[in-house]
């Protein structure tokens, strides 16, 4: 179970051991439902409020409300991450892991039953506040758990799986459409059984809580009595008396906080776009005898957005993977240079010049991949910032600190849009907004000329780790300790 702290010839995958693969599995598995959980929302939100306020999913009232459950959602997500990850600091990652999964899962499932659109949104921002934790833990596990020669991978790994997470969630809105269709559930109620499925990763816990152990870089450190004291806040405190930690507290929160408030307040609600814009396009290509237009129009909208959102989430992986290779190789600080330069460039023509599902079907993949190729970037490089000691408060504090700001952009966005640029017919203010919001990229851009380059260096204050004679912790997974062979 230990994460030697030299590199090894082999190959990454060599050079992880059974346990290392159930770490890296498990906190994967958390993470690849935690965005199963956040896409299911962003698909299942329009639907579900137009239901909940018996308004045309295209309505003023029910765009307007979204971003303000939203934004709502997002806030829920930054304290969570805030709070679990001092938690996880002071009790234990894999601990608090287990019962951030345990809180998504359940307010997850509780949105199904939603009367109001305001209850609606007090189950997802109390879902937010379990998947707020997730993120800081897991690539905390990680980098803790596996060797350093592995570490750039698992972690830039971690974030490619997660896009498999998002693309489950098309293909379950798909299948809750088909069901729709064919009567085997009530129309108009297929969001609330999209709901109930994202309660499903309750079951993970009984895995994780009984067989994930905690990282022995931080037992170590519990042993030594040098975990942060003073409650919750004593971490915190912590990361701002020294200087070292608290810049690099700032230059994370800036670089994270940029690519989130992208994601979200800008890349969020292309789908919106693609509502307007399809259905134009196919009432200006209604084909001849058609009986019923709308019905027409509306399968093939519906259609046409589920294989733009299916490419983009692909394109996500691969920027993902890319940005991996290129921090491996060059550093981090290239990697995030080229990713925020592409995500201004390629997110500020998407908007200005999707017009049809043929420009969707290229465009999407290509700002997947620039929004969201960053985010392997967090994975890699938060828990490089910080010592094992403050490493859960520092990561997730920079991830999700994002959320706070991208729900003041979700705010911005919607005022943008409905304000400055609401006299314009649709959809010009989806387009005019998220354009004009684009010069945030810019933040991230300048932040870097600050930032740390940590390729090729061990986490810090790695003279912490356990010694050679401290004894492993094999627990009830004997035939994964330390002492098995590396996968061949």
């Amino acid at each position: 179970m230990h994460a030697p702290s030299q590199d090894s010839a082999l190959p990454w995958w060599r050079q992880l051991t059974a346990y290392h693969w159930f770490v890296f599995l498990v906190a994967s598995a958390a993470w690849f439902f935690d965005c199963l959980d956040q896409r299911l929302f962003s698909l299942a939100r329009n639907p579900a409020l137009s239901a909940l306020l018996s308004q045309a999913p295209s309505s003023p009232e029910v765009q307007a409300f979204g971003k303000i459950v939203t934004a709502w959602f997002l806030i829920g997500w930054g304290i969570g991450g805030m709070f679990f990850g001092a938690l996880g600091d002071r009790f234990g990652r894999a601990r608090m892991l287990t019962l951030t999964i345990l809180i998504y899962s359940v307010f997850t499932g509780l949105s199904f039953f939603s009367k109001t659109a305001w209850d609606f949104t007090v189950f997802r921002f109390l879902t937010g506040v379990g998947v707020g934790g997730v993120f800081g833990l897991a690539v905390a596990l990680i980098a803790e758990t596996v060797p350093s020669g592995a570490r750039v991978q698992t972690l830039g790994m971690l974030q490619v799986l997660s896009t498999i997470g998002n693309v489950a969630a098309g293909f379950t809105l798909k299948g809750i459409s088909n069901l729709e269709k064919s009567g085997l559930i009530q129309l108009n109620t297929g969001w609330r059984w999209m709901f109930l499925i994202g309660a499903v990763p309750a079951m993970l816990v009984i895995f994780t809580g009984r067989f994930l152990r905690e990282p022995e870089t931080w037992l170590h450190l519990k042993a030594a009595g040098k975990l942060p004291a003073g409650g919750i806040f004593g971490p915190y405190a912590a990361l701002l008396r020294e200087a070292r930690w608290r810049r690099n507290l700032i230059v994370g929160a800036l670089i994270a906080s940029t690519g989130v408030v992208g994601l979200w307040a800008i890349g969020e609600y292309a789908v919106d776009l693609q509502s307007a814009v399809f259905a134009s396009f196919y009432q200006a290509h209604l084909p001849a005898g058609v009986d019923d237009a709308a019905k027409w129009v509306k399968l093939q909208v519906d259609n046409a957005k589920f294989w733009a959102y299916l490419w983009n989430m692909l394109g996500a992986g691969v920027g993902m993977w890319l940005f991996t290779r290129v921090a491996h190789a060059y550093g981090r600080r290239p990697a995030f240079l080229l990713g925020f330069l592409a995500a201004m460039v390629v997110t500020f023509l998407v908007y200005w010049k999707m017009n049809s599902p043929a420009d969707a079907y290229w465009m999407m993949p290509l700002m997947g991949a620039a929004q969201l190729g960053v985010f392997a970037g967090f994975a890699i490089y938060l828990p490089e910032l910080f010592p094992g000691r403050l490493r859960s408060t520092g990561t997730s504090f920079c991830y999700n600190l994002g959320r706070f700001a991208a729900a003041a952009g979700s705010f911005f966005s919607s005022a943008l849009s409905q304000g400055i640029f609401g006299g314009y017919a649709k959809p010009l203010p989806y387009r005019y907004s998220a354009m004009t919001m684009c010069v945030l990229f810019l933040v991230g851009i300048v932040t870097l000329a600050f930032a740390p380059e940590t390729k090729g260096q061990p986490l810090p204050e790695d003279s912490e780790a356990p010694s050679a004679d401290l004894e492993p912790l094999a627990g009830d997974l004997p035939a994964l300790a330390e002492d098995a062979e590396p996968l061949q």
